[in-house]
């Protein structure tokens, strides 16, 4: 199976959409009980892509939709600007296929080369195939969170796991570079 990585677009939102919704309805990714409409979607795509940070689509050779990842702020506080919080979800059927580990892979990439130093895994529910992705990915375990959430009847766990991008907090970040100004006004 090929898989071709590309920019998301706004005509991507309907099978965004879908995923999510399967996600919330089916999973403990995300700890949203109820699925956002389309409308919610596209409002939270353009909130994270108009401030730069990267929103990436997987398709198969066939152009079937098979997933979606991006990066996004892990907290709004400017001390933080240097971190980003990872989120990758996949279609049922593209689970197990190594789509999740192109998605990770490429948004590590695009994450470091934007000048963000450490990128963040909240992993709902720690769920063992996500956190497999991202050890596999050079995440370290930083933190497991009790009972965070209620979904599906149970208490979940949350999982954080960690990754130095570039040089990390070894050196003082280039202020002139992109995570240096996004919270410019």
């Amino acid at each position: 199976m090929s898989i071709r990585l590309r920019d998301a677009t706004p005509a991507d939102m309907p099978l965004i959409t879908e995923i999510y919704r399967d996600s919330v309805l089916n999973g403990t990714a995300s700890y949203e009980i109820v699925p956002p409409d389309e409308a919610e979607m596209a409002s939270r795509f353009l909130g994270i892509t108009e401030k730069g940070y990267p929103y990436i689509v997987a398709e198969d050779e066939n152009g079937v939709f098979l997933g979606y990842a991006y990066a996004s702020a892990f907290r709004t506080r400017p001390a933080y600007r240097w971190m980003v919080e990872d989120s990758i979800y996949l279609a049922p059927d593209a689970r197990g296929r190594g789509v999740g580990k192109l998605l990770l892979g490429e948004l590590l990439w695009r994450c470091e080369s934007l000048g963000f130093r450490q990128m963040i895994a909240v992993i709902g529910g720690a769920h063992p195939a996500s956190i497999a992705l991202h050890r596999a990915a050079g995440f370290s375990e930083t933190g497991l969170l009790k009972g965070t959430g209620y979904k599906h009847g149970r208490w979940l766990d949350t999982m954080l796991m960690q990754k130095v991008l570039g040089e990390g907090a070894e050196t003082a970040p280039d202020l002139a570079v992109y995570p240096g100004t996004l919270f410019r006004g």
